[in-house]
């Protein structure tokens, strides 16, 4: 990891901490839940807000002004939009993907979920992401939720991902392996 990475990964996780405790004191870690992935979301759909949390160019009254409309919009719990406001005060908002990637971690660890980054070649059947779960549930032992993305250039099969571990059963990397073997002989 490189210095400012982990540098940032340090402040996010210090404030993921905070807000972390002070919502599992309050009994709001579903409230905070459903708030991380609504900011999650807007995060990635939302290149104006990607642009102002990493932009040197607003000042910080304008992104506290900013990221307190948008709490305000989405209804979000009081705890985080203080929070983003602290963050922008601070000129922290610039770790705000590293915050929400630390608090995902911490609310599935308290409740014993683990989630598995899925890449397939097409999307998954509602049936397909159940028995994948459930089957990834018997290996790892924990509730698993499934981050699911689409690579059409696997052209078939899945790369699965959870924790340290890969199971990449895509056609295409198959067809690389036959490749470098073909070229062994040859």
């Amino acid at each position: 990891m490189s210095e400012p990475a982990s540098i940032s990964a340090g402040i996010a996780g210090r404030y993921a901490t905070a807000v972390f405790e002070l919502a599992k004191e309050a009994n709001g870690l579903k409230a905070l839940e459903g708030d991380v992935d609504a900011l999650g979301a807007a995060l990635a759909e939302s290149a104006d807000l990607r642009t102002l949390i990493a932009s040197p160019v607003y000042s910080r009254e304008e992104q506290a002004k900013s990221v307190g409309a948008l709490a305000a919009k989405m209804g979000l719990s009081a705890t985080l939009a203080n929070t983003l406001g602290l963050m922008a005060s601070s000129r922290r908002l610039f770790v705000l993907p590293q915050l929400l990637t630390a608090l995902r971690d911490m609310i599935a660890e308290e409740k014993g979920e683990v989630t598995a980054e899925v890449t397939a070649a097409a999307a998954l059947t509602k049936t397909q992401a159940e028995k994948l779960a459930a089957s990834l549930k018997k290996t790892v032992g924990k509730t698993v939720k499934l981050d699911t993305t689409v690579d059409e250039s696997l052209i078939g099969g899945l790369i699965v991902k959870v924790g340290s571990k890969m199971i990449d059963t895509s056609i295409r990397s198959k067809l690389a392996s036959l490749q470098n073997a073909m070229k062994e002989v040859g």
